[in-house]
Order: structure tokens, then C-alpha cells, then sequence
């Protein structure tokens, strides 16, 4: 079946995707949600590794690879490497997270492919970036999460390194790379060329930590270990109830002053103790323990409520089902139905962004790998014999 592009706002580009695990394939879905074309390059079967992030039907691999379309093709064969570089003639983007040298070795690097078209745009995903005394080095999420900072400040004082729950160094770098192909197709239509665009787990990480980066290359402090407590702004934090624990977050002199009335506690305002933001920071210890005192008499629904009737920030702390019970998250609709016609129907969730002219939808399944080998090709130009002969040739 020929592309049929979840949205209209990225449907006029096609994506080539050599990706394999996750940094790359969420790069490709990202676009492929915005309506982009994405042809999904993968190793025929016979050959493959690792890839396919839980098996073909299994749900990772269905929410990461919905909306594109598959191929195989043979990178040892020269008829294969001849394909792809037949695609790039007529695509926009090509992803790839291969190492340095093996995309110069096979001749797919963006020196060779821009030759072919130079108005590609080139995006690479890698462990630790193209070039420098690493590059070479394999790069997996925690080793990022690891070494660009975060798990020195995640989990409570004393706990030691805790990784985050989710692959944030691959997804972050994911996002980056499809932010940076985008902008690079933006800047094409002024000047029309293609460029390389790169992007690591490393660099991403270190880029999400954000004001933490700062604290050290500013004011030449090297933050630790919060727990669940914000590391500057104070309350700001987990803080236990009658019957569980909820989030509180306490922002600005006149949002503070509302937190205390609500709390039954207005002789927080004029106590020195609390008084102003510094003096909160310092005695943090005592401010959180007479919060949780009062907390203690009631329910998490009771405080929820109060709260933001006041208008301070606050909320639950939910599993990942409870979440999907909120009725928040329920008129959001962010979980889109789609049926594969290998795994039946399912919820997969959908874009975060809402585009009101050019919204995003989960119009196909993730593809089986190759089923779209001989539409792709046939479209590049190939002819039925010209197949048939490429599949008794190990090409694909």
C-alpha cells in the first residue's frame, strides 16, 4: 500500500531510516507521525541481529515503528548498497546510527550519499558523537545517563548513582536528531542544500540537565543528590498524606502565602524560619517536617483538592495505569487506536503536540520487516525482473 501520511504537515518529505534499538527508530517516528514518508531499512531476515526491541509483535516494537514502512536490503551485497542509494536519489533525510567507520567502509557515509543528492539531509545518531577519543566507543542509554551527570543527582542523598526509569539518553537524542532534521529541512528551502546533522547520547544528556549545567559552569557548584525534593526551590516536593503521597510544588512569595493559608498554617508568613526563599533553603529540614505533620490529618484527595483550590501546584503520584484514569489524561485522548493485521487492534500513545490545521494520527501499524520491500523498489524504478533476480541474489 503507497504512503499514507499520518499528518499533512510533513507529508511532501521521505525519510530513509537504517536505524536499529531506539535513539534512531524514535527519530523516524517522529517524523513519520508529522506525515513524513519514513522507509524503514532493515537487515533481511536471515541476517538480522538484535533489533527489533522485543520481537515484531511485541508492544515496544509496535508503538516505536507505527506508521512507517519496511524493506530489506543486504548492505554485503553490492546490488544491495546500489538500492539504497538509488532511494536517496529522491529522498530528503537519511538516519543512520551505524559506527564511523562502518558507514565509510560500506560507501553510505554523507560524503558519499550527498555526492548522489546534495540536497539529503544527513542525520546521525551515536554513542558519543562523529569524532573526538570516543567516537568509536559503543554507547547504550544508562552508559550516557551515567556519564553525562543524571544519575549523580537522581534517587535520595546518600542512595548512590540511580538510573531514571525510562531510556531518556536514547529518547532525548531521538528528539534532538528529529528537531535538528527539521530544522536543516527549513533552512534547505532558503538555501537548498542538504547538510549533515549529528547528534549523541552523550551531548543529549548533558544538554537535558539542564539548570543543573549551569550550577556548575556558572556558579561553580556541583549538585548531589535530591531525592524527591526540588535541589533550590523550597517546598517543592514528595510529602506524605493519610493515605499515600502526593507532589507539592511551591513557587513565589504570594504562591507561598497561599500554601500556608491553606494549610491551616497562616503563622508560617510572618515566622523568619520560612520567610523567604534563602531561609526556606536552609531550613528545609524543619519546613518539611511540620508540612508533613499537618499532611498527616487528611486524605491525598482532601489535600489535592484544597490546594488547588488555592492554587497551588499539586497532584498525584501515579502508577502508569492510574495515570490513564485521570480524567485529565482521558479528555487529552492522547492513547490513538490502530489495527495491525498481524496483532489486531491496539492503543498506542500519540504525539504530545497538538497542530490544530495539521494534526498527527496513528494511521499504520508497525510494518513486518521487508513487507514493503518490493513497493518501495518498484517505485525507485524496479521492474518485476529486476526483483525477482535482486531476491535470488541475496540482495534483499
Amino acid at each position: 500500500m503507497p504512503h499514507q501520511p499520518a499528518s499533512t504537515a510533513l507529508a511532501r518529505f521521505r525519510v530513509i531510516d537504517l536505524t536499529q534499538v531506539r535513539a534512531g527508530p524514535t527519530a523516524a517516528r517522529q517524523l513519520a507521525d508529522w506525515g513524513a514518508d519514513v522507509i524503514q531499512v532493515q537487515m533481511p531476515e536471515h541476517m538480522r541481529g538484535d533489533d527489533t526491541l522485543g520481537g515484531q509483535d511485541g508492544s515496544d516494537y509496535q508503538y516505536t515503528h507505527r506508521n512507517k514502512r519496511s524493506i530489506t536490503l543486504n548492505f554485503k551485497s553490492p546490488e544491495g548498497v546500489a538500492a539504497l542509494k538509488k532511494l536517496v536519489e529522491k529522498a530528503d533525510v537519511l538516519l543512520e546510527n551505524f559506527r564511523p567507520d562502518v558507514k565509510t567502509r560500506l560507501g553510505i557515509d554523507y560524503e558519499a550519499l550527498s555526492a548522489i543528492n546534495p540536497r539529503l539531509v544527513y542525520a546521525s545518531i551515536s554513542g558519543f558523537g562523529q569524532t573526538g577519543p570516543y567516537f568509536q566507543r559503543p554507547g547504550f542509554d544508562q552508559i550516557a545517563q551515567g556519564m553525562g551527570g543524571l544519575m549523580s543527582v537522581t534517587g535520595l542523598p546518600g542512595q548512590g548513582p540511580v538510573r531514571v526509569g525510562i531510556p531518556i539518553a536514547d529518547l532525548c537524542a531521538g528528539f534532538f536528531a528529529a528537531y535538528g532534521v527539521t530544522v536543516a529541512l527549513l533552512e534547505r528551502e532558503v538555501s537548498g542544500k542538504g547538510q549533515w546533522v549529528h547528534t549523541s547520547l552523550l551531548e543529549s544528556m548533558i544538554y537535558m540537565m539542564d539548570f543543573q549545567t549551569s550550577r556548575w559552569s556558572v556558579d561553580h557548584e556541583v549538585p548531589g543528590q535530591a531525592g524527591n525534593f526540588h535541589p533550590t526551590s523550597i517546598p517543592t516536593g514528595v510529602y506524605g498524606t493519610k493515605d499515600g503521597h502526593i507532589n507539592i510544588a511551591v513557587f513565589g512569595g504570594k504562591i507561598w502565602e497561599r500554601f500556608c493559608e491553606a494549610m491551616g498554617a497562616p503563622e508560617w508568613i510572618a515566622d523568619e524560619r520560612p520567610k523567604s526563599k534563602a531561609v526556606r533553603s536552609v531550613n528545609r529540614d524543619w519546613l518539611n517536617a511540620e508540612i508533613e505533620k499537618r499532611l498527616a490529618d487528611n486524605t491525598s484527595a482532601h489535600w489535592i483538592a484544597k490546594l488547588n483550590e488555592a492554587g497551588v501546584a499539586c497532584g498525584r503520584i501515579n502508577h502508569i495505569g492510574e495515570t490513564f484514569e485521570e480524567p485529565q489524561v482521558q479528555h487529552l485522548g492522547m492513547l490513538r487506536k490502530v489495527t495491525s493485521k498481524w496483532v489486531g487492534d491496539l492503543m498506542l500513545m500519540g504525539q504530545p503536540v497538538t497542530l490544530a490545521r495539521t494534526p498527527s494520527d496513528i494511521v499504520r501499524a508497525a510494518p513486518r520487516r521487508g513487507e514493503h520491500t518490493d513497493e518501495v523498489l518498484a517505485e525507485a524504478g524496479y521492474g518485476p525482473e529486476d526483483l525477482a533476480r535482486m531476491k535470488s541474489s541475496g540482495a534483499f
